[in-house]
């Protein structure tokens, strides 16, 4: 179920316009192409239309990469954190009128850096700040994500509009 916490006045017909904050998993289905066992993002709680959303990542144990990784203290992949939080960035890039359309894929990863182990049962909240666009067709955001109010990894993310 999805909400809509505020309204703002569309300046053209003087008319309120709804602006979604939230997003279901199966609004996020609609928005991004990722699947299972590759879709890494359960809920958007805070969305700012072209400028950022937040969004929460329940990890639990039955996921197919704590198998090995690690058999008997399984943790969360780096690249998982970082993927769950580019999917959190595609909920503002997908949204962007300007850049409608197409696939937005990774175009570079920096100043990435771990700071705390996730593990199962832990739930990471994913903060992604959209910093600019250039050309129509690349995005580059900062990201960070959270356990308990601890940070766990944070960076800045680009990515690219492909057709």
């Amino acid at each position: 179920m999805s909400t809509v916490d505020t309204l703002q006045v569309s300046p053209a017909t003087n008319h309120p316009a709804e602006t979604k904050k939230t997003f279901s998993v199966e609004e996020i289905q609609k928005l991004l192409p990722h699947r299972y066992p590759f879709a890494l993002v359960d809920r958007i709680i805070d969305y700012v239309p072209g400028k950022s959303a937040v969004g929460i990542k329940n990890v639990t144990v039955n996921e197919p990469q704590f198998q090995g990784h690690f058999p008997g203290r399984p943790l969360m992949p780096g690249v998982l954190i970082v993927e769950a939080m580019a999917q959190v960035g595609g909920i503002v890039l997908t949204q962007l009128p300007e850049l409608e359309g197409g696939l937005f894929v990774f175009a570079g990863i920096d100043k990435v850096r771990f700071r705390r182990q996730v593990v199962p049962g832990d739930q990471l909240i994913m903060t992604v700040e959209l910093l600019c666009v250039k050309q129509r067709r690349f995005g580059k955001m900062q990201a960070r994500a959270e356990v308990d109010g601890q940070l766990a990894c944070e960076g800045e993310l680009m990515f690219s509009l492909v057709s």
